[in-house]
């Protein structure tokens, strides 16, 4: 196994994390947004304001994407487990 057959499996981890991650942060960071600039207008400073709708945005996004996630990990790895007799040369 060669240097470029281990930065290849990080590349494709990472790359698989980002794809898991990036519906349910950006869906938090658009909440989060939002309310900031709500407390601002009105100015109010309550910090369970901007915690409880992005926890219930975050549970609908897993909702929606858990499936879409968990076949994209399935399939990562089983391509992983599918590459270990390479490994073993």
């Amino acid at each position: 196994m060669s240097i470029g057959d281990i930065v290849t499996l990080l590349r494709g981890g990472i790359l698989q994390v980002l794809i898991m991650a990036a519906p349910l942060l950006l869906s938090a960071l658009a909440v989060g947004l939002i309310i900031a600039i709500l407390q601002a207008a009105t100015s109010i400073q309550e910090q369970t304001l901007t915690f409880v709708p992005k926890m219930v945005v975050i549970l609908v996004m897993l909702a929606i994407f858990g499936g879409l996630m968990f076949t994209y990990l399935g399939n990562y790895t089983t391509e992983l487990f599918n590459r270990i007799p390479d490994m073993a040369r």
